[in-house]
C-alpha cells in the first residue's frame, strides 16, 4: 500500500545500505512523534526512482552504494525536489566526497561515528535551515579556507555590482519579518500560511542568498540591497 502522507510531519526519506544502521534509523525516524518515515531505499537506483514519488522535507543519504555513488541521488533529488533538504551520512570523510556533496545540493554532512539515534535532532535542525555537520568535517573545510588566506584576492564588488537573489514577493515577505525578528510560528500567522510552508520559504531565501543562518541572511540580504536599512 501507497504511504499515506501527513503534511503536518516532517517528511523523510533515507538512501543507505548499511542493514543494522538502517533498521536503527527506521526505528528512530518512526518513534519521532514529528517525523514520518515516507521512504526507505538501500541502492543508488531505488533511491533515484524514490524521486518518482512524492517530495519529501528531508532526504538522508549515504555515499558508498552497492551500485554506484550516493552523490548522484543527491544531485538528482536537489533537481528534482528544490525544497527538500538533503544531508549526507556517511563513513567518507576525505575532502573530494565532502566538497562533490556539497557541490551537488547537499546542506549537511555528518559520519556515521555519530550515532543513529542522534539522527533525529540533526534532522530537526536541517528541517529548520541549519547545517549539520560533524566537527571533523567543518575543520576540514575551515582547514581548506585558511590554505586560500594568503592568496591574491580580487577587489570586492560593491553591493550595487553583486548580482541579486531573485526571490519571489513572498520569500521577500518572510524575509522582511525574519529580519524583524518574527519566529516562524509568528510569521505562519501574520501570513495565513502553515508553519512548514514559511520553513519552505526560509530553506528557499537560504539556497538562493547562499547562506546557511537567518544572521548571514539578513547581512547577505542587505549587502545585496534587499533590505533597506
Amino acid at each position: 500500500m501507497p504511504t499515506t502522507i501527513n503534511s503536518s510531519l516532517i517528511r523523510v526519506a533515507f538512501v543507505e545500505d548499511d542493514v543494522e544502521f538502517q533498521l536503527v534509523l527506521r526505528n528512530t525516524i518512526e518513534n519521532a512523534p514529528d517525523m514520518q518515515l515516507v521512504s526507505a531505499a538501500s541502492t543508488r537506483s531505488a533511491g533515484l526512482m524514490a524521486l518518482n514519488g512524492t517530495p519529501v522535507d528531508v532526504l538522508l543519504v549515504d555515499l558508498g552504494l552497492p551500485d554506484g555513488s550516493g552523490i548522484d541521488v543527491i544531485r538528482a533529488a536537489h533537481a528534482k525536489w528544490p525544497d527538500c533538504a538533503i544531508m549526507v551520512s556517511t563513513a567518507f570523510g576525505d575532502e573530494m566526497h565532502v566538497m562533490q556533496s556539497l557541490e551537488a545540493g547537499a546542506a549537511g554532512y555528518l559520519l556515521k561515528d555519530s550515532a543513529a539515534k542522534s539522527m533525529v535532532s540533526e534532522i530537526r535542525s536541517l528541517h529548520q535551515g541549519g547545517s549539520p555537520i560533524s566537527p571533523l568535517i567543518a575543520r576540514q573545510i575551515l582547514m581548506r579556507f585558511r590554505e586560500h588566506e594568503n592568496k591574491p584576492l580580487v577587489a570586492p564588488l560593491l553591493p550595487q555590482e553583486r548580482s541579486r537573489a531573485a526571490l519571489s514577493g513572498r520569500e521577500q515577505e518572510v524575509l522582511e519579518f525574519i529580519t524583524k525578528g518574527f519566529t516562524s510560528e509568528e510569521i505562519a500567522g501574520l501570513m495565513s500560511i502553515s508553519r512548514h510552508t514559511v520553513l519552505t520559504f526560509i530553506r528557499r531565501i537560504y539556497r538562493k542568498l547562499e547562506v546557511n543562518s537567518k544572521t548571514e541572511a539578513i547581512f547577505e540580504a542587505r549587502n545585496q540591497g534587499l533590505l533597506s536599512d
